[in-house]
């Protein structure tokens, strides 16, 4: 395997993901140990709202909104899915109270995978038709060779570039078992 390959890609994603179920992990325990177990209830609250704030970026590449820098806003974006998640995961412990919650934290964790994924795979495809393509300049070959041999290559780049129509299903799913969660809260607690 190409070391650069596991330096750039493989490892910055193993670590995002293993950053956060140590910071899962170790949130949950501090609330334990210092019998702040209820903070937990409310870390998902807050969680939610980051990741609602999060879409602020997808609003923004739609051209729903017009203020603000795409690349910061994807930024954003990532580190405060990321945080959200964090702190719903949290919320969630390793307490089995209800199905709905549980379905609703897997959905999320398979979204917050999938664009990761989604992220780092496309970065990653671009910089190989890059390259691919630069080298092939150098040996002199005409835009039409070199079109004609990394045709195969540009094709699963485009492929690799639609990864949102599966990012983005996952997010309603999740969406939808998050607000059921939401609603049977208010349910069961007496709000509504």
């Amino acid at each position: 395997m190409n070391h650069s390959l596991l330096q750039r890609h493989i490892l910055p994603f193993t670590l995002l993901l293993g950053l956060l179920a140590a910071a899962t992990l170790a949130g949950d325990y501090v609330l334990h140990q210092f019998k702040l177990v209820w903070v937990g209830r409310y870390l998902g609250i807050a969680g939610t709202l980051l990741i609602v704030g999060s879409l602020y970026y997808s609003a923004r590449k739609r051209k729903w909104v017009s203020s603000g820098n795409p690349q910061t806003l994807l930024k954003l974006h990532e580190f405060c899915a990321w945080l959200g998640s964090a702190m719903v995961l949290i919320h969630s412990g390793i307490h089995f109270n209800a199905i709905l919650p549980w379905l609703a934290t897997f959905a999320m964790a398979v979204n917050v995978v999938s664009g990761l994924v989604g992220k780092m795979l496309l970065k990653q495809s671009q910089q190989y038709v890059l390259a691919q393509r630069e080298k092939l300049q150098t040996q002199g070959l005409s835009s039409i060779e070199i079109e004609r041999l990394i045709f195969w290559d540009s094709v699963a780049l485009n492929a690799m570039k639609q990864w949102r129509k599966v990012h983005i299903p996952i997010f309603i799913v999740f969406t939808v078992l998050a607000l059921g969660h939401i609603f049977s809260i208010f349910l069961f607690w007496g709000w509504v």
